[in-house]
């Protein structure tokens, strides 16, 4: 856990500790696979899973909302070669103004 926290923390330092665990519990067995636990910002099907399952199905936002979050995740990572999924829809979320709701 400590280690997603440090992560997300690199793009907000004041990111909350239980926050941070929601998003690690939903996202559970999909974080014990190295390739399943990172996000391709290259690859425009993930991308658009992204928006479907963690946008439209958790947060409930769809259409262009969800585009320009996904996207500026997406730009908010761009030098990080390892895009953390849990970091990655943390930003999503944070665009978004749904942290609160998780």
């Amino acid at each position: 856990m400590t280690d997603y926290l440090a992560d997300v923390q690199k793009y907000d330092a004041g990111a909350d500790e239980a926050v941070v665990g929601k998003i690690v519990k939903h996202l559970g067995i999909a974080l014990r696979n190295r390739d399943s636990s990172l996000v391709s910002a290259s690859d425009l099907k993930e991308l658009d899973r992204v928006k479907e399952s963690w946008c439209g199905k958790k947060l409930g936002v769809t259409g262009g909302d969800a585009d320009a979050a996904v996207d500026a995740a997406a730009k908010a990572m761009a030098g990080d070669r390892s895009k953390s999924r849990v970091t990655f829809y943390y930003l999503v979320a944070k665009h978004l103004d749904k942290l609160a709701t998780l």
